[in-house]
């Protein structure tokens, strides 16, 4: 028997080849579906964001926390997710719907649901964002980010390779260099896509393609999923859409997404018909460096650090409290937006970027990507992980120093425009080292960093033993220009919990699905004003799972 042709009769279009539109398309395969997958970049970039990523997950009252004394519960998880969206529009109403599903979710079936698909993860549970101080406040109170083995390529994984069977078995096609520029509407319902055909690329993965446009095409089903992601790798979107609440959008801003996140299908999907909510609100970190070897342009990864560096606007002022890293990632970027710059500081020893300094992305974690047990033991020797010490080495945005003059010397040096007050930077790290003659101190930033070494990871891999800035022993000296990074669009096209896409009156807009960032992560905006970590990639698993497991069951229904 002849395998079936997808383009003939496909039961989906899904528009986006990353892990939304995977995970819609595995849902569809194993439903006996046939599914076309339409994508204007490369196959070379197949997975898209996911594939860069750390592969952090967000689980709750998970085995991995409890082996490591952990205590959480669904309950605790609400309060942390409440405290940190802050929800309080009326286009919020579908958000809090779907937080309180992706919570059901990640305290039920996901691990399970991921692990029969071979998912597994790094036995140490990580702390993210532990949040403003308040247990009603943002932050997780505990651990809840689970590392997958094999970073963001682990997680795709499966949803790659029941796609690629599906694409065995005839019931999946790609069309890639298929850029989509409208939706079709007749009669009032979604029935396809039209786009033009550009020209093929031997750019590898996340590297810029061209835009050379070499035919058109119409394509057509009875569902379409937008599953093309945010606005992150679009600067003048980026700052279009930058909230008036922190300020006036900063000049410097690196990218920490490729080029081709780009956001156009957002408007393409709102001129269907479909409604956008919470463009205003977005993720960006506080913590990019200049990536030596980039990828794609303005190339910038994201430190992940522990508690201990002291954190310096680009002026000489330490941070208030209690922006400490890794505790409240808007809430340090609204503070230093208001500065006037966009840079601030890290000052640390070598002990501290032993222990603390990790990277962001599969690309910088190859111990973890690779799953390679021989590297990963090195993560507990001495030295500093092999890609953050390339950083050191060879990162324009790293000084390293014997002695604290020599080190302020050059930050002054990379500070360009702005007025470092390197006498203040001095007093500051010698105040705070004075604090470290008792165990007990003012310092909050120092009692949170004995608070965290009381939790076994964070004691084991994570955070140094509190020692002086400037106790010989424990350098050299180490300073890090930090600069705000593009991420993650946190509003999007509003959807109901089938990833079925709403209008302006709040009613399905028939034929037309949305799944992953470009939705919101679900309902046009589930994180609020605020994430937890670990929610990004789950929230493209779960609304990429809605919308292939609606998609079907319509399609069986017919």
């Amino acid at each position: 028997m002849a395998a079936a042709d997808p383009t003939r009769n496909p039961d989906a279009i899904i528009v986006g080849a990353g892990l939304a539109g995977l995970v819609a398309a595995a849902e569809l395969v194993d439903a006996g579906r046939r599914v076309l997958i339409v994508e204007q970049e490369p196959a070379a970039s197949l997975g898209g964001q996911a594939h860069w990523s750390f592969g952090g997950l967000f689980l709750v009252d998970s085995p991995e926390q409890r082996r490591m004394g952990v205590k959480d519960s669904l309950e605790l998880a609400r309060q942390d997710w409440a405290g940190t969206a802050g929800f309080d529009r009326d286009e919020d109403e579908w958000g809090r719907r779907w937080a309180d599903a992706y919570l059901e979710f990640a305290a039920g079936e996901k691990r399970a649901w991921l692990h029969e698909k071979g998912v597994r993860f790094f036995p140490v549970v990580g702390w993210a964002e532990r949040g403003d101080g308040r247990p009603s406040g943002h932050g997780n109170s505990v651990p809840r980010f689970h590392i997958t083995w094999g970073t963001g390529p682990g997680v795709l994984a499966p949803f790659v390779g029941r796609v690629k069977a599906g694409e065995a078995a005839g019931l999946v096609e790609f069309r890639h260099r298929h850029r989509v520029d409208e939706l079709i509407v007749e009669s009032g319902a979604v029935v396809g896509v039209r786009g033009a055909v550009l020209a093929d690329d031997a750019a590898g993965r996340g590297e810029p393609s061209n835009r050379d446009e070499v035919g058109e095409f119409e394509l057509r089903a009875p569902a379409v999923v937008v599953a093309s992601g945010g606005i992150g790798g679009n600067p003048e979107l980026v700052r279009q859409f930058w909230p008036e609440r922190m300020g006036a959008a900063p000049s410097g801003l690196l990218s920490g997404v490729p080029a081709h996140v780009d956001g156009r299908m957002l408007p393409i999907a709102e001129r269907a018909g479909a409604r956008l909510v919470n463009g205003d609100r977005m993720w960006h970190y506080t913590e990019g460096i200049t990536n030596w070897d980039p990828v794609w342009p303005n190339h910038g990864i994201r430190i992940l650090p522990g508690p201990s560096s002291l954190w310096f606007d680009a002026t000489g002022a330490r941070l208030p409290v209690p922006l400490y890293p890794g505790f409240d990632t808007l809430g340090t970027l609204e503070h230093l937006v208001a500065t006037g710059y966009s840079h601030s500081w890290f000052v640390l020893t070598q002990k501290i970027i032993e222990k603390e300094f990790a990277l962001s992305g599969s690309e910088q974690n190859p111990d973890l990507t690779g799953k390679d047990l021989k590297l990963l033991a090195q993560r507990v020797r001495a030295g500093a992980p092999g890609p953050v010490e390339a950083f050191k080495q060879h990162g324009v945005d790293f000084i390293v120093a014997d002695t604290l003059p020599e080190l302020l010397e050059g930050m002054r040096g990379l500070s360009g425009e702005a007025p470092l007050d390197t006498e203040r930077v001095e007093r500051e790290i010698r105040a705070r080292d004075r604090e470290l003659d008792n165990e007990f101190s003012k310092d909050l930033q120092l009692a949170a960093i004995r608070a965290a070494r009381r939790y076994r990871g964070d004691k084991l891999i994570r955070v140094a033993t509190p020692h002086r800035i400037l106790d010989p022993e424990a350098g050299p000296l180490i300073a890090v220009k930090l600069h705000l990074l593009t991420r993650k669009t946190l509003g999007g096209i509003q959807t109901d919990l089938d990833s079925r896409a709403l209008d302006a009156a709040g009613a399905p807009v028939p034929g037309l699905y949305a799944a992953g960032e470009a939705a919101g992560f679900g309902g046009g905006g589930v994180h609020g004003y605020r994430a937890l970590e670990g929610t990004f990639l789950g929230g493209c698993l779960f609304t990429g799972r809605a919308a292939g497991r609606a998609i079907a069951r319509n399609a069986m229904g017919s």
